[in-house]
C-alpha cells in the first residue's frame, strides 16, 4: 500500500450527495446507474452495486461521493464520480440524520 500526502488528500472533492434516481444498467449483472444530487448539480454515477443493493433501496440515501474523479465511460454510460463504499462486500459510506441540510457539503 502506498501512502498519500495530506496535500494529495486535500485535492479530493468529497461531498455528501442524495441518490434521487437509481436503475439497473441493461446488459449488466453488476452495474446500477445513479443520479446523485450534490446540491448545485446532479451527477450520473455508474456503480458496481447491483449484486448487493436493489436500485429502489438506494433512492433517498445520503452517500459520500468523490466528485472530482475524471469521468469514465462504463458500458457506454458516463460516470461522473464515485460512490464511496467498502471494497469486498460493499457497505456504502453514508449519513443518516439531517441529510438534506448537508447535500453538496464537502466532507473535508
Amino acid at each position: 500500500m502506498s501512502l498519500v500526502s495530506l496535500e494529495d488528500f486535500k485535492r479530493l472533492d468529497i461531498r455528501i450527495g442524495k441518490v434521487v434516481e437509481a436503475t439497473r444498467v441493461e446488459g449488466s449483472r453488476k452495474l446500477i446507474k445513479l443520479i446523485v444530487d450534490l446540491g448545485a448539480e446532479k451527477r450520473q454515477v455508474i456503480a458496481g452495486l447491483a449484486e448487493f443493493y436493489r436500485p429502489e433501496d438506494l433512492v433517498g440515501k445520503y452517500v459520500v461521493v468523490l466528485a472530482n474523479l475524471q469521468p469514465k465511460k462504463i458500458m457506454g454510460l458516463e460516470s461522473q464520480g464515485m460512490i464511496l463504499a467498502t471494497c469486498d462486500k460493499p457497505v456504502l459510506l453514508s449519513i443518516e440524520k439531517g441529510g438534506d441540510e448537508h447535500v453538496g457539503e464537502r466532507v473535508c
